[in-house]
């Protein structure tokens, strides 16, 4: 028994590390001077030079996995854009910046008292230097990398579900297509971005870390705007219902058939 659990822990460590390998380690510098690690897929036979250009993908993870060891990010999400299918049939440069320990993508504040969550309203007059930096660096690799600038895509969960929403509202211009996953957002800002860009909006009906009444509240607010948005709800799902919205076909498919007027 024990070495066949061995077996798997090296198994499951060697398929960690190639991961790891195919994602590069960067690192983005503020004006400030603060550092945001980051990992990067480029597609297959990528050429920085000459040939097609890609889709851009940024990738928000979530409060557990934020740090300085630009590693961790990409524990949720970081197989999907690994897998044959997608890489060969939706090549694009994907991203996963990691927001240090003591700081957080979204600028709303959570509060909780038992089992009641609440969220500030609005967002700060500006954001967190780490989303902050994700947008300074978008720019960047937009101008650095073979990017299609018309398909710059966004999505992130839990922490990064919130920071996607706040990304697409403080520079609703920049994005083709959002997909938040168990987050929330300033719903006061939906005029911003609701006629720019379409959403897919993911959450799990017994989620009891972020109350899935905030997607409601958002999915409702976009659609009074006549907004393109769609919204997936998993019933008996909690939290990490990024699980299944990460396991949709139509996910990425969907996404990378947006484009920007």
């Amino acid at each position: 028994m024990r070495s066949i659990l061995f077996l798997a822990c090296l198994f499951l460590s060697l398929d960690v590390l190639a991961q790891n390998e195919a994602y590069e380690k960067k690192t983005f510098t503020t004006r400030s001077g603060k550092a945001l690690p980051y990992r990067i897929l480029y597609p297959k036979n990528y050429d920085p030079k000459k040939g097609d250009k890609y889709p851009l993908i940024i990738m928000l993870h979530g409060s557990g996995e934020r740090g300085s060891d630009n590693e961790k990010q990409l524990v949720h999400g970081g197989k999907l854009f690994l897998q044959d299918e997608i890489r060969n049939q939706f090549p694009a440069v994907v991203v996963f910046p990691q927001c240090p320990q003591e700081s957080s993508w979204m600028s709303l504040k959570l509060e909780r008292s038992g089992q009641k969550v609440s969220v500030s309203e609005h967002y700060a007059k500006r954001p967190n230097w780490p989303l902050g930096a994700v947008l300074s660096l978008t720019k960047q690799l937009r101008k650095a990398e073979r990017i299609d600038k018309k398909r710059l895509y966004i999505m992130g969960l839990s922490m990064g579900g919130f920071g996607t929403i706040e990304a697409i509202s403080r520079k609703p211009k920049v994005f083709a297509a959002a997909a938040p996953v168990c987050g929330g957002s300033d719903t006061t800002l939906c005029r911003r971005y609701a006629k720019r860009l379409p959403l897919w909006v993911f959450h799990g009906d017994a989620d009891k870390t972020v109350p899935v009444e905030l997607s409601r509240q958002l999915v409702a607010k976009l659609q009074a705007l006549n907004a393109d948005v769609q919204y997936t709800e998993y019933q008996g799902v909690g939290h990490n219902s990024w699980d299944n919205a990460f396991a949709e076909p139509g996910l990425i498919p969907w996404m990378m058939e947006k484009k920007k007027k």
